[in-house]
């Protein structure tokens, strides 16, 4: 009986995606900030999410820690790791390269974010069960929009980082490319303090941050306290951030070093 032929695209972007791993296991700190900040920087905000009333609106300790381990994971096990993924390869001709062979400019851009995507994906799994052992979460009252939050967030937290890295001019200034995004999505996404805690006005905008989308999407999946009509408006948030980014990487990533 003959083995499983794959297709063409799959073969390529499994093999991209293999040496793609193999790099990035080579870079020590970007494995450690990949691996080691999401578990630890929920803790970090733990006693600042003890101070707040979070019964009033629905929520619990629990709820609001897994989110943040999740968000926590976009920004560092993907973005950060991707957008200083992206511009290493740019400025050692890696994807210039690549751009010879029969890979499409999608596909490459894929298959080096894939190695991240599904550490990140991996990593959301792990800190799910943990939170929910150590800090007695119960089972999620909607699980289908928790895994809507984590595939958007997780696709939107790629694209934006390609789109960052058009704008990285070596890898090690990834990190204050990258910064702006981070910090903006750590205080206004509701990753280290819930929206639904800030003030009305306050709230509203920052509903419409990239992330704030997936993440409010992730917290109701445990809590359940998003109705139709809002989780149909997180969706269409979510989205729209998503075709942006995919336009503007079309438009301005960069595939030379940039000299």
């Amino acid at each position: 009986m003959s083995g499983l032929v794959l297709p063409p695209v799959t073969r390529r972007l499994r093999a991209l995606a293999r040496a793609e791993l193999i790099l990035l296991g080579r870079n020590r700190s970007a494995v450690a900030t990949a691996l080691l900040v999401p578990l630890t920087l929920p803790f970090s905000v733990r006693p600042a999410v003890d101070r707040l009333d979070l019964k009033a609106h629905g929520l619990t300790v629990g709820a609001v820690m897994l989110t943040a381990a999740t968000g926590f994971s976009f920004l560092f096990t993907v973005y950060t790791t991707l957008v200083s993924a992206f511009a290493a390869r740019r400025e050692a001709l890696v994807l210039k390269r690549l751009r010879t062979g029969e890979l499409g400019d999608t596909e490459i851009l894929a298959g080096t974010a894939l190695p991240a995507v599904c550490v990140g994906l991996a990593q959301t799994l792990v800190l799910t069960a943990g939170c929910t052992v150590l800090l007695h979460t119960g089972a999620p009252r909607a699980p289908y929009l928790t895994v809507l939050g984590v595939g958007l967030g997780t696709v939107l937290s790629a694209a934006l980082a390609a789109l960052t890295a058009a704008f990285t001019r070596t890898p090690e200034s990834a990190q204050v490319t990258a910064l702006p995004l981070v910090l903006v999505s750590m205080v206004g996404s509701g990753i280290a303090i819930p929206t639904e805690v800030m003030p009305g006005r306050l709230a509203s905008v920052c509903e419409f941050l990239p992330l704030s989308p997936a993440i409010r999407l992730v917290r109701a999946g445990w809590t359940g306290g998003l109705s139709t009509y809002e989780v149909l408006g997180a969706l269409a948030t979510a989205l729209a951030w998503t075709v942006v980014a995919v336009f503007a990487v079309r438009r301005w990533f960069r595939w030379e070093p940039r000299r």
